[in-house]
């Protein structure tokens, strides 16, 4: 076993930065809106199983396809960017269908456990020790489930404005991050 707090911590705040799940608050509510009840305890325990399924299985994906983690790493440092600059200037890049239940499908995949996330946890591989990284989602979905539980009440206390602050602020930590797992793996590809 390789726990290391500095690594969990890291780890963590990557995905929490991906997931966005503070970000994803005006779109949780307006499910909750369209559809009534959200199944935050489901969701919430199906989007950690994909994740912790996709760390381990993902990179044998990888293989059986030909692609390296490092190109993939890099692959993902894209992704990360345009999340983050999807989130710095407030666009769309990528638009969803919008769904007709807000159950597993709609928040477990692909708003919590989506592209970015799933990217992320390679290019994390690539970097860190494999527990550290499962501490970290676990961390992460035991927040993704406050917040879900909670989403009316933190709407309500942050406001629309306040919510945009905070998504402002993690795009450029998510930018930042991305910048720094290009530099870290594209030499590894030469």
């Amino acid at each position: 076993m390789h726990l290391d707090f500095k690594e969990i911590v890291a780890a963590g705040m990557i995905l929490f930065a991906v997931i966005d799940i503070i970000g994803s608050i005006p779109i949780i509510v307006d499910l909750r809106a369209k559809v009534g009840h959200i199944q935050s305890e489901k969701a919430s325990i199906v989007a950690g199983i994909i994740m912790i399924a996709f760390l381990f299985i993902g990179d044998e994906i990888l293989k059986l396809i030909g692609i390296d983690v490092n190109s993939f790493a890099v692959a993902g440092s894209f992704i990360l960017f345009f999340l983050a600059i999807e989130m710095i200037l407030g666009i769309t890049l990528y638009k969803d269908e919008a769904p007709e239940t807000a159950s597993i499908v709609p928040l477990a995949f692909p708003l919590i456990a989506g592209a970015g996330t799933m990217t992320s946890l390679l290019s994390l591989r690539a970097e860190y020790h494999v527990e550290n990284i499962i501490v970290a989602i676990i961390l992460n979905i035991i927040f993704v489930y406050i917040v879900l539980k909670s989403s009316k009440k933190i709407e309500r206390v942050l406001g629309k404005s306040g919510l945009g602050v905070i998504r402002k602020i993690f795009g450029v930590i998510l930018l930042a991050i991305a910048v720094k797992l290009f530099a870290t793996n594209v030499t590894g590809l030469f």
